[in-house]
């Protein structure tokens, strides 16, 4: 299957609620249409764009999950975001118009490519896409703030809690199960991300399991004490958040 495919229809796309077209009429979304005339197809462990590649996409995801991360002058990896469906990819490069990171498919994936300077005309011509093109940077913003946030967090314990509950907020956003999820990222890349090592992180599920908050069998993961589980991560038990 080759990386370009035929027009991607914004208005049957299950995730369009959560990604651009949120919001705006049928008239603006076939306009929308008109530019996003591609997706891309990433194979688990391929790249959807390096460290350095100029920006000239945004990326929606439309099925599948990736992870971000920058390397350091030593050489070191550094993993700063995980992304789902319906987030988009690439806003990081928008002020310096170079990619800071690069982005890695955990599986399988399929994007929606947003050609950014076709995106700003459009932008200009329909006012409802403007406004959501700044609720998205906004809420970029904001998830940086919530990394800092749970990385800030003195406990083990309490930062793979957090993350937990992340993630089953933004699934119960998308209409997915809260309590039920794939972990698509390893336990090597969540401790990277975490700044844990990957031995603590398998002991902590281990222990979260042992009492009772959550049952993990491989990559499959079910909370079974939401409130439990917010009470180690020092959160309310609630899908306001996103990280």
């Amino acid at each position: 299957m080759t990386d370009t495919q035929r027009a991607v229809s914004c208005g049957n796309c299950s995730v369009r609620r959560l990604c651009l077209p949120a919001g705006l009429s049928q008239g603006d979304i076939d306009k929308l249409e008109q530019i996003t005339r591609k997706k891309k197809i990433v194979k688990s462990g391929e790249s959807l764009f390096r460290t350095g590649d100029p920006f000239a996409n945004l990326y929606a995801i439309r099925s599948g999950s990736f992870k971000s991360a920058v390397i350091a002058a030593d050489g070191d990896t550094q993993v700063t975001h995980f992304a789902l469906p319906g987030e988009l990819l690439g806003l990081d490069a928008y002020s310096g118009r170079v990619h800071p990171s690069y982005a890695e498919a955990l599986e399988d994936s399929s994007v929606c490519v947003l050609p950014f300077s076709q995106l700003e005309t459009l932008a200009q011509q329909v006012p409802a896409l403007q406004q959501q093109i700044y609720s998205i940077f906004s809420e970029e913003l904001k998830q940086e703030n919530d990394i800092l946030m749970l990385l800030g967090k003195r406990s083990a314990d309490t930062r793979l809690a957090a993350l937990l509950i992340n993630i089953s907020s933004r699934y119960a956003r998308r209409g997915y199960s809260a309590s039920r999820f794939v972990l698509s990222m390893p336990r090597t890349d969540i401790a990277n991300y975490l700044g844990l090592t990957a031995e603590t992180v398998s002991r902590l599920f281990s222990r979260f399991q042992k009492e009772k908050l959550i049952r993990a069998s491989g990559r499959d993961v079910e909370i079974l004490d939401l409130i439990g589980l917010s009470e180690v991560a020092g959160t309310h038990c609630g899908y306001e958040g996103e990280g």
